[in-house]
């Protein structure tokens, strides 16, 4: 990041090392969490020097039943360069009973969609979320927020129904987006710790397509960030340490954004 110009980044959608002990190829996940905080502290205040007056960094981290802080603790070191503007609860399944839904959705079962890791214990649930922290340099960032909006299911309220201009409303700070369903781990997603395409690109549409010429993500992983960016039209600098992930994710956005 020290290469790039100061105020030249206008979003950033990353999602860093949680030191839960996952295993990467060329990084250990492990560290002690002061060392951890002091490292995270380093890339904050770059990330902050390189982001414009009106910028947005969007920050997914993740926890584990037994260290479930780790989320908080990385947004209040990111509190010392940035103001936390939006909490996202990025959910990843869900149950849906049929007797909270209304008629109009026609449902006649309970259901229950999309992914999660089981977990087996006695003291815990199923960890179904993570959160997207929306940081900006002063708090007042405007968003679209219709961009990433939701149609109305009661069109009976003209007023508020002229109000929504086209039709939708801000989808609010839960953001179902499930895992696509894969067959081979090694093969479709050979990385331990990344988020689907649809994550970075709510992101990037809630921040403003209009106010987007240059995205950013330090931790690139298998680019998913970069094939969001690039199927909005916007240009993009990724960083990643390891070179095997950085030829996968050349690869995949290759082929995500081929005619």
């Amino acid at each position: 990041m020290p290469a790039l110009e100061r105020a030249s980044i206008d979003a950033i959608v990353t999602s860093p090392p949680y030191n839960l002990g996952i295993k990467y190829r060329s990084y250990e996940d492990d560290l002690p969490r002061g060392e951890y905080l002091a490292w995270t502290d380093q890339w904050l205040r770059a990330a902050s020097k390189v982001c414009g007056p009106q910028a947005s960094l969007f920050l997914n981290v993740g926890a584990k039943p037994t260290d479930p802080w780790i989320p908080l603790e990385v947004a209040q070191v990111a509190r010392g360069y940035f103001k936390l503007q939006n909490t996202i609860h990025w959910v990843k399944s869900i149950a849906i009973d049929r007797e909270s839904t209304s008629e109009a959705l026609g449902l006649e079962r309970d259901m229950a969609v999309g992914h999660y890791k089981p977990i087996n214990s006695e003291r815990f649930v199923n960890d179904c979320h993570e959160f997207i922290f929306h940081f900006t340099p002063d708090g007042r960032t405007k968003l679209d927020r219709r961009a990433v909006g939701v149609p109305y299911q009661d069109k009976s309220n003209a007023a508020r129904w002229a109000a929504g201009g086209d039709g939708k409303r801000c989808r609010g700070n839960t953001w179902f987006i499930p895992y696509e369903t894969i067959q081979s781990r090694d093969r479709d997603r050979p990385h331990p710790a990344s988020f689907p395409p649809k994550v970075p690109e709510q992101c990037l549409l809630l921040h403003g397509l209009s106010r987007l010429t240059t995205v950013m993500d330090p931790f690139l992983g298998l680019g998913n960030t970069a094939i969001a960016a690039g199927r909005l039209g916007v240009n993009f600098v990724g960083i990643e340490m390891d070179a095997h992930y950085l030829t996968e994710a050349v690869a995949r956005v290759k082929s995500a954004l081929r005619p």
